[in-house]
């Protein structure tokens, strides 16, 4: 093999890994863990597969510029100890429902199909422990309500 060839493949393979990782650093879902969260209503027990916000980051992104996601997955926000929170949908494409979640798994309050783009604050009313993002139209599909259970996982 010669070294013209040695260099060329040297170059291809350190321009693909360059891509990969601007890829990984740029993909919102990449850096973030996973969760499953299961969800008991009158209806029944529905489960999501969602992204576990770890570090403010992660927490001020949140679902920021993203144009999809599946409908059975999510985001959970974490806030150790309990707190008042308040969320806003700027830079939101998706239209969410947002569950208000208390330490001991019950659901405090649920903000139906928030509008994408707005700054206005949707606030928790009460300390609470997490936030769950749906996509809007989940909560009233699966008759979620104040008082439902949430198991995150």
């Amino acid at each position: 093999m010669n070294s013209r060839h040695t260099d060329v493949t040297g170059m291809v393979r350190s321009l693909l890994w360059l891509v990969l990782t601007l890829f990984m650093l740029a993909s919102p879902a990449a850096a973030m863990g996973r969760g499953e969260v299961t969800i008991e209503t009158q209806k029944g027990s529905f489960s999501f597969t969602v992204e576990m916000t770890e570090t403010p980051e992660e927490k001020s992104r949140g679902l920021m510029h993203r144009r999809s996601m599946p409908r059975t997955h999510g985001m959970v926000f974490t806030w150790n100890p309990e707190q008042h929170v308040s969320m806003w949908m700027a830079n939101t494409i998706l239209s969410l429902d947002m569950v208000f979640i208390k330490a001991d798994g019950r659901v405090h309050r649920v903000h139906e199909n928030a509008i994408p783009f707005s700054r206005d604050n949707i606030e928790s009313g009460v300390p609470v422990k997490w936030v769950l993002e749906l996509n809007a139209g989940t909560a009233a599909e699966i008759g979620l309500k104040p008082g439902d259970s949430v198991k995150i996982n």
